[in-house]
């Protein structure tokens, strides 16, 4: 039997607004509509809790960045995955109840981490954003390498772990050790966020 990993869920955590974005990591209708491809299990459920965290970033002035996964019909990733997020599908939309607002940021992206071949990084360093919120699905998949490349980037990396959801509880606490141990994130739930300044 293996055990779980360990790693702290910290009660609580301060952002600036000015410095900080809420990332919204693939919440596309295959991954979290249960008539979608690649249906991720719990992620119906943390919907509305980015939605709350959305409109909190939103009414701080905070900036709130989507990625969306993207790909041709005759993607590489489909030999892994089968196809899913095909480009202009409904597949690839992200769900109504998350749908982006005049301001917000939507990167496309081809691969798993969010920076990779993107404009991510550019948006963040031209907003001089140094601390990114990262939410959404999957959690060992996406989430995590996006977290993992901001890390890399030296930006502060903070992850409400009610706002994530992955294929297996295995992958679920793999994830929050990697993002904890390896990458000196934080992990919070996601009222436990508050926003100073």
């Amino acid at each position: 039997m293996i055990q779980i990993p360990d790693y702290t869920v910290e009660s609580h955590v301060e952002v600036a607004p000015r410095t900080t974005a809420l990332v919204v990591v693939d919440m596309q209708n295959d991954f979290v509509d249960p008539r979608g491809r690649l249906c991720v299990p719990g992620a119906q459920a943390t919907v509305p809790i980015i939605a709350q965290l959305v409109s909190a970033c939103r009414a701080r002035g905070m900036l709130v960045v989507y990625t969306q996964d993207w790909h041709a019909s005759d993607d590489p990733e489909a030999a892994l995955w089968g196809p899913h997020a095909v480009a202009d599908t409904w597949g690839a939309e992200i769900v109504p109840e998350l749908a982006p607002k005049p301001g917000d940021i939507v990167v496309r992206k081809l691969r798993y981490d969010g920076f990779y071949g993107t404009s991510l990084g550019h948006e963040l360093t031209r907003r001089r954003i140094d601390t990114v919120i990262v939410t959404g699905t999957v959690s060992n998949i996406c989430v995590l390498h996006t977290a993992g490349s901001a890390a890399l980037r030296w930006l502060r990396v903070i992850v409400p772990v009610d706002a994530v959801s992955a294929l297996t509880e295995f992958d679920q606490h793999a994830t929050f050790r990697q993002i904890a141990f390896l990458y000196r994130g934080t992990l919070v739930r996601s009222e436990g966020i508050t926003v100073r300044g």
